[in-house]
């Protein structure tokens, strides 16, 4: 099958992208709006960009329904600050009650029982109960599209400080093992990293 995405709605074109790009680690973003309400969401389309300065993004889409902004991305435009907390396996439920496009003014820590902890560097709290929370400052903010519903923007963010549960990390390395983190795949599927595989790369060529 070939599919053109100027032919399709965009809602068709999702699908296959969620379904294809697999599996997505989860960013569950927490930041404070410009009234000190607080505000925690989900994303997966996220990952790490570069080690020097260590940078992440992820990738905030318009609202489907009426391509408004996410509360996310105009909180970060606000205040310049945020923190990814990584999602592991034993608060995934209270992970998935953060992704309903609540009203700015609802807190996810409430609605989800999550737990704010107040960070070191940044003003928006981290995730209590995430075992890795990454303390961001803004980079910049590209806008993708013509602003309709299902464009959307990348977010460059700084981290400034990481915070590491002593219990998953050794000689350097993060235990996957105790992470427990999950993928997030299509629908309401998400998945383990504990069937894996190892494949030995050639460091540099002879």
């Amino acid at each position: 099958m070939i599919f053109d995405p100027t032919e399709k709605p965009f809602s068709e074109i999702h699908k296959l992208m969620i379904g294809s790009i697999v599996p997505r680690p989860i960013a569950l973003v927490s930041t404070t709006s410009k009234d000190g309400n607080n505000n925690v969401a989900p994303f997966s389309y996220f990952n790490g960009v570069c080690s020097n300065p260590p940078t992440i993004m992820f990738a905030p889409a318009r609202r489907g329904w009426d391509g408004h902004e996410k509360d996310t991305l105009v909180n970060i435009r606000n205040n310049q600050e945020f923190v990814i907390n990584i999602v592991s396996e034993s608060f995934a439920e209270k992970m998935v009650k953060c992704s309903t496009d609540f009203d700015l003014n609802i807190d996810e820590f409430q609605v989800s029982g999550l737990t704010p902890e107040s960070s070191s560097k940044v003003s928006p709290p981290r995730v209590k109960e995430s075992k890795i929370n990454l303390e961001c400052k803004l980079d910049q903010i590209v806008e993708v599209g013509d602003g309709k519903a299902g464009s959307g923007f990348v977010v460059l963010g700084t981290i400034v400080l990481f915070h590491i549960d002593d219990d998953i990390y050794e000689d350097g390395y993060i235990l996957l093992d105790k992470l427990e983190p999950l993928g997030r795949l299509a629908g309401n599927w998400y998945t383990r990293p504990t069937d894996n595989l190892k494949i030995t790369r050639q460091v540099k060529p002879k």
